[in-house]
């Protein structure tokens, strides 16, 4: 499902450039529920923004489904990422000038992947299975964290990704909320057989995956 070979990241700052990523080579395997861990600063969340197609490696490849996702033009990885991958992100990241219904529908709106009425149907069957059906017309302040971080996994996952990539997605929650956004992401992994990758720095966390990762000072570390 992913493989990365000799993946690298060296960012350019005004005292020179930083190797954030160094000749990382991973392989997660179709299914699995793989966490990637290492401490503030070690290059997990670079290395999970080149596997998500948001940040171009400084050499090496990302092989997803068996699509070399850097040879892409711009264009083909838009659409690559818009109709295989979902995304989670530390924060919710919702528009606030759109309701929640318009928020989980956009993804499958965009480039024109289903007609509205569909996007809008599929849409509101993820929010009732998130069990957050009764703010579909709710604008993302009038909820709260853990609603609206329900609201971004069926975002995530209007197109039916093959694979989901979270970063941090529950480091700003209460611990109730944590262990219900967890189990949420295990029933995905088990019922619809999605391909998991979550960033984290909490071992607890990381102990639920199949496959943990992890990063230290921008290598792999046994």
């Amino acid at each position: 499902m992913l493989a990365c070979a000799d993946v690298a990241k060296t960012y350019a700052t005004e005292r020179g450039p930083v190797e954030a990523v160094k000749g990382v080579d991973l392989t997660i395997d179709r299914g699995n529920f793989a966490a990637i861990i290492g401490r503030s600063g070690s290059g997990k969340s670079s290395l999970l923004a080149m596997v998500g197609g948001l940040s171009r490696p400084s050499r090496g490849s990302v092989s997803i489904d068996n699509t070399d996702i850097w040879r892409l033009s711009d264009n083909q990885l838009a659409q690559f990422r818009n109709r295989h991958m979902g995304f989670v992100f530390q924060f919710a990241s919702l528009l606030p000038t759109l309701r929640i219904i318009d928020n989980v529908a956009l993804p499958a709106l965009l480039g024109r992947a289903r007609v509205p009425a569909d996007a809008y149907e599929a849409a509101t069957q993820l929010l009732n299975q998130f069990g957050i059906g009764g703010y579909a017309d709710a604008f993302p302040a009038e909820i709260s964290a853990g609603e609206q971080r329900r609201a971004v996994i069926a975002r995530a996952l209007i197109n039916n990704p093959v694979i989901l990539l979270a970063d941090e997605p529950t480091s700003d929650l209460d611990e109730e909320t944590e262990r219900e956004i967890m189990d949420h992401f295990h029933a995905i992994n088990r019922s619809r057989g999605m391909t998991l990758v979550m960033v984290t720095h909490n071992l607890s966390l990381a102990e639920q995956a199949d496959q943990v990762v992890h990063i230290a000072e921008g290598r792999l570390a046994a």
